[in-house]
């Protein structure tokens, strides 16, 4: 029992922080791109933001910054990027409501917000 109360604790909490996550300063650099909050783009190649796995973003931004994955745009808007900068941009647009989703092989389309 201990163990479920302890589950649920850390559940809530962790989604209590996301949720209280105020817009860092450099995220209007993101939103030229990636739209208002990172969850709709300009164009179809620049990927949704809103929603996404707050570590999955601070290693993708880690990435472009040190090199390993390669985009010139992404590399020079990484480059001044503190860890901190870049830990508060994830959590940021990790806490905010996105239109992600996974194709079907059907070829459905995805929902529109």
């Amino acid at each position: 029992m201990k163990r479920i109360l302890l589950s649920l604790l850390l559940g809530l909490s962790s989604t209590a922080v996301l949720a209280d996550v105020a817009v860092p300063e450099k995220a209007a650099a993101c939103a030229a791109c990636h739209g208002d909050a990172g969850a709709k783009p300009i164009m179809p190649a620049y990927p949704v933001l809103a929603g996404q796995y707050a570590n999955y973003l601070e290693h993708a931004m880690h990435e472009y910054q040190d090199g390993r994955r390669k985009n010139a745009i992404m590399a020079a808007q990484m480059s001044g990027l503190s860890k901190a900068d870049i830990r508060a941009l994830a959590r940021y647009f990790a806490a905010q409501k996105g239109s992600l989703y996974t194709p079907s092989l059907s070829g459905t389309q995805p929902p529109q917000p």
